[in-house]
């Protein structure tokens, strides 16, 4: 197996890699989208994430990877063996790569019934597709603008349930299919439609770095990769287990991270005073809030995670507005955070204010 360059060599284009990250933290967060031009450590940055994630224990000879912690998630073979086997066992896998082409028809993707070899034997034959592989890993699509709407609108369905069902002739299978959707397009090659791409909870625009000192330290880094591959990753083993470390506890402690009703009322505020349409964006913030406090080792959000979440899920469903098609920063996102909940604070004590006078002035008449 080819030695991976690390994900921690790779330089600058944070907001990418702390897209990524989030999504490897929680993915239910629902995927990234990066979009930029060529030679920009997209399809590198993927490869890298995968390679740099804690290995994963799966029920043994599952052909889907079955969490033997999650009975409830199970594929209809494990839930199977379960009726005649108590307490299944496990094996220890890493973390899948898969890369989608983009010719992958719809049974390629969900996997194929074979009906025939039900109607004749009466067995239940299913025949494992892309989803299947990629659960609990890492799905690719490269230049998903080109890939056909009806399968990326499947994957999206896929990734956002958590589940595959596949369904022939009154006969049907499902299996967990829970993955981190990584997908990337050159936009001079044409857009995704709006439908589809506010399904991406994330999208990243990314361009060449400019900085002079720093192309030089990626011409250097690429250099001494190709040299010799295994001694450079060396380099970085310390950066890339502590980054996996800290991923692997953010897992664990995201779901006990809370948030109060002024961090709802903060995200609402935002996404309603930037002409946001629909409601995804705001579940999508609120998750990876929630995926960054647990990075950082936090039990509870702030607005700054609240910012960091919606830098990266504001872009590409902004239509109108101030920040329409302007580079917007964590920091701008932040100010504009507070103002407004700063403003609808004052708002309700001014109806508290007001009330209290109504209910005097009636108290003085009577």
């Amino acid at each position: 197996m080819p030695t991976i360059y690390p994900f921690t060599a790779i330089v600058g284009q944070e907001r990418m890699k702390r897209a990524l990250i989030l999504n490897a933290v929680d993915t239910r967060v629902g995927g990234v989208l990066i979009r930029g031009e060529r030679g920009t450590a997209k399809s590198t940055a993927a490869r890298a994430l995968a390679a740099l994630l804690p290995k994963f224990r799966a029920v043994k000879q599952c052909r889907f990877g079955c969490d033997p912690d999650s009975p409830n998630t199970w594929c209809t073979e494990c839930k199977e063996r379960s009726i005649t086997t108590k307490d299944l066992p496990f094996d220890v896998r890493p973390i899948p790569f898969v890369n989608l082409p983009v010719s992958a028809t719809e049974d390629r993707v969900v996997g194929t019934l074979d009906i025939e070899q039900a109607i004749q034997k009466g067995e239940r034959h299913f025949e494992p597709g892309v989803l299947a592989n990629a659960n609990r890993g890492l799905l690719y699509i490269d230049e998903v603008n080109l890939l056909d709407d009806h399968v990326v609108d499947l994957l999206l369905d896929s990734a956002a349930m958590g589940m595959n069902i596949v369904e022939r002739e009154g006969i049907s299978f499902s299996h967990p299919a829970r993955f981190i959707l990584v997908g990337t397009m050159n936009p001079e090659e044409g857009d995704l439609r709006p439908q589809l791409l506010d399904r991406f909870a994330f999208s990243v625009d990314i361009t060449g770095i400019r900085d002079a000192r720093e192309r030089v330290r990626i011409m250097e880094y690429n250099i001494a990769f190709e040299a010799d591959p295994d001694e450079f990753r060396k380099t970085f083993l310390q950066k890339e287990e502590e980054l996996s470390h800290q991923i692997e506890q953010a897992r664990k402690l995201v779901a006990k991270v809370t948030y109060s009703k002024r961090d709802l009322l903060s995200i609402a505020a935002l996404t309603s005073s930037l002409n946001v349409d629909g409601h995804r964006a705001d579940l999508v913030i609120l998750k990876a809030a929630r995926a960054q406090a647990a990075f950082e080792g936090r039990t509870s959000i702030t607005d700054h995670d609240i910012a960091l979440a919606a830098e990266l899920a504001l872009p590409h469903r902004i239509k109108r507005g101030p920040f329409y098609q302007a580079e917007v920063t964590a920091e701008q996102l932040q100010e504009r955070i507070e103002n407004l909940v700063g403003q609808s604070t004052e708002g309700e004590q001014g109806e508290e204010s007001q009330e209290e006078s109504d209910s005097q002035e009636k108290k003085s008449r009577s």
